[in-house]
């Protein structure tokens, strides 16, 4: 009986980790947000939305110059996907990778409630800024 209950616990401890951790990006691969190896800027935008449209040139150059310290990812605040993402992302020159699904949750977030809105993730996972309203190249180059 003990030996059942011992490799009972030891098989959900193995099977306790966290796999909410790996997210899709669209295009394919993925990103471990549990351990990113580098910064993440995730930013939330709708095609709809003029500050999200302002903005996007901003991370866009960020990205391109701050690749090596900071990865730059889209999430798409009206959960389009495939060719409507494609269309979207086009149409506002967004030029980082998109999540396909949002991972706020695993902060403990509620749903995004004013657009445009970032997260700052650390090298390690933990959230470590919520940023609300446009950014620009200095205001995000600030966070580096």
């Amino acid at each position: 009986m003990i030996k059942k209950l011992l490799l009972s616990s030891l098989l959900l401890l193995g099977c306790s980790g966290d796999s909410n951790s790996q997210f899709a990006i669209f295009g394919g691969g993925s990103i471990d947000l549990q351990s990113p190896q580098k910064l993440v800027l995730i930013n939330y935008w709708a095609v709809w939305c003029a500050p999200c449209r302002k903005e996007i040139p901003e991370f866009n150059e960020l990205a391109a110059e701050h690749a090596n310290q900071v990865t730059v990812l889209a999430v798409n605040f009206d959960g389009s996907q495939g060719d409507q993402l494609r269309e979207e992302m086009d149409k506002l020159g967004i030029e980082f990778s998109s999540l396909l699904a949002d991972p706020r949750a695993r902060w403990g977030l509620d749903p995004v409630a004013v657009l445009p809105e970032t997260l700052l993730i650390s090298k390690e996972g933990k959230l470590l800024k919520r940023l609300i309203g446009p950014q620009t190249k200095a205001t995000l180059e600030a966070l580096l």
